[in-house]
């Protein structure tokens, strides 16, 4: 596995929600998401109701971005991901989402699958405004 992608994947980990923006007809949506991250298919699992307002965009323009960051007010501890990719209904990736989320099989969630197709990890730990990039081939 590519080293970049593993020290993004490490980050990605130790967190669980993630910002996700969309648009449709030139207006832009954002939203906060719990996630599951598939590493084999590097894809980030969530759930969603069809009728929220990025769902509605997504299924008119399925190309999304967004963000992973650590919060904190200390410039030596920065760190974040953002991400480019595409998100598609999911198939049967629920014991992914499940595992890291069981009470949800209460709420019997409607899964989406983001495939992930660049990451840009910005990690001031490994140096100030230090950059690690993976784009998928």
């Amino acid at each position: 596995m590519d080293k970049n992608l593993e020290k993004i994947i490490s980050f990605l980990d130790e967190h669980h929600t993630l910002s996700l923006a969309t648009c449709k007809d030139h207006e832009p949506s954002s939203c906060t998401l719990f996630y599951a991250y598939d590493k084999e298919q590097n894809s980030f699992i969530v759930a969603s109701d069809i009728k929220t307002e990025h769902i509605q965009n997504v299924l008119t323009n399925t190309k999304v971005s967004g963000t992973v960051h650590l919060e904190t007010d200390v410039v030596g501890k920065i760190q974040g991901v953002q991400f480019k990719g595409e998100m598609l209904p999911c198939k049967d990736e629920k014991k992914i989402y499940l595992k890291r989320f069981p009470y949800a099989l209460a709420m019997n969630p409607t899964l989406w699958r983001i495939k992930v197709d660049f990451f840009k990890m910005t990690d001031n730990k490994l140096g100030f405004g230090k950059k690690l990039i993976w784009e998928r081939e």
